[in-house]
């Protein structure tokens, strides 16, 4: 019996260590698979930039000329549509402040004929002081009342006093912050103006340039300049939303705990659970994509790799078509592009879940055949269509991330 039970145990522990064996060769095998997936990818890539160091090589001289031009323009626009918000900012907080000193103006004049009223008073009655009050008194009673009168009208003369002196200090201070602030405002709509100044001068120069350019390449920085503005509108749009969400944003923090830290790989899903990937980073051509392209057909279910807040959607006929723009706790932000029309299921402002639908897969845009655009940017979050190549763009490979 006993040697029965010793083999049972044996061919138990045995069935068990197998077991084991077979399920770490399988996650051997499955990280063998994933790493080798990744070491094809960092292939292509490399592979990418190459083509694309020879494609910047065999650009005509003044095609690289506009591209710069156009990226300037696009950065000058920048500062200029950032300076044309401080304006504003600094005419709203201006009138605020001029109407809270004459406020607080109207306020201390009431105060001061107050106290003016107060100071005759004590005037006429001469020589009378309190304690004449007091003596005067018929009762304990009337003794009392009086003493408890004359206490409250010592203290409420204290507390005008003191109260007039605060208001005219308040007063000087807000004046002094005005004057602060139409100092900056003047400022600010000088630089303005030098900004636009060399705007004009860029977009001139430009024009010369595009004057010599092939119909191929006039036909090439027409797209380059529709992607800068369109991206540029996008970046003015989701700043906008980062103040206006700024609740939103504190609270999926709060409720990521720890987690908003991770930014590395595993952090995102697939937005799309099918479909292959038919562009990375890098297109096969070496021009650079800045994100990755999934080959799906119109109507897939499109979700939201992470918990995030929805900073902004729209349904437009050029560059992203219809899309959707998320921020992540970790600061990161994922855009959905080239979605159904009409099929965005989220709004602004709304707290989304990772897995959560936010709208359908399209072919809207700047799109050549239906599939999901799927990028992801990190602060500053700024775009440049030809500068990537010297580190001036925020996309970053979505495969490092999933």
């Amino acid at each position: 019996m006993k040697k029965t039970l010793s083999m049972i145990l044996g061919v138990l522990i045995t069935i068990v260590l197998l077991m084991n064996h077979v399920e770490v060769l399988a996650k051997s095998a499955e990280q063998e698979e994933l790493e080798n997936e990744k070491s094809k990818v960092d292939s292509q890539i490399k592979e990418a930039q190459e083509k694309q160091e020879q494609l910047e090589a065999e650009k005509s001289e003044t095609m690289k000329t506009v591209e710069s031009l156009i990226t300037q323009i696009s950065s000058v626009q920048k500062e200029v549509d950032e300076l044309e918000s401080k304006i504003s900012d600094l005419q709203t907080e201006i009138s605020s402040r001029e109407r809270d000193i004459e406020q607080k103006e109207e306020e201390y004049n009431e105060q001061e004929k107050l106290l003016d009223a107060r100071i005759v008073a004590l005037y006429k009655s001469g020589d009378t002081s309190y304690l004449d009050v007091l003596l005067t008194s018929s009762s304990i009673t009337d003794f009392l009342a009086k003493y408890y009168m004359a206490e409250e009208l010592i203290n409420y003369d204290k507390e005008l006093m003191q109260s007039i002196k605060q208001q005219k200090a308040d007063i000087e201070t807000e004046k002094t912050q005005l004057e602060a602030d139409k100092k900056e405002l003047d400022t600010s709509l000088a630089q303005t103006e030098q900004k636009k100044t060399s705007l004009k001068s860029l977009k001139n120069e430009k024009e010369d340039y595009v004057a010599q350019l092939t119909a191929e390449e006039k036909e090439v920085q027409e797209e380059i300049e529709e992607l800068e503005e369109e991206n540029r509108k996008i970046a003015n749009e989701i700043k906008e939303a980062q103040i206006r969400y700024q609740k939103q944003l504190e609270e999926l923090k709060n409720n990521s705990g720890s987690s908003s830290s991770q930014s590395g790989s595993g952090y995102f899903i697939r937005p799309v659970s099918s479909g292959p990937i038919t562009a990375t980073a890098y297109y096969s051509s070496g021009k650079f994509h800045g994100a990755v392209d999934y080959g799906v057909s119109v109507g897939t279910p499109v979700k939201a790799a992470a918990d995030g807040v929805v900073m902004t959607t729209k349904n437009l006929s050029s560059s992203y078509g219809t899309y959707v723009v998320i921020q992540h706790a970790n600061g990161l932000q994922t855009y959905y592009a080239h979605g159904k029309s009409g099929s965005i299921s989220v709004e602004p402002g709304e707290i989304v879940k990772q897995g959560q639908q936010i709208m359908l897969s399209g072919n809207t845009g700047n799109s050549s055949g239906p599939h999901l655009h799927f990028e992801v940017r990190k602060s500053p979050y700024n775009y440049s269509y030809s500068a990537k190549a010297y580190g001036q763009d925020s996309r970053v490979d979505p495969l490092q991330y999933l």
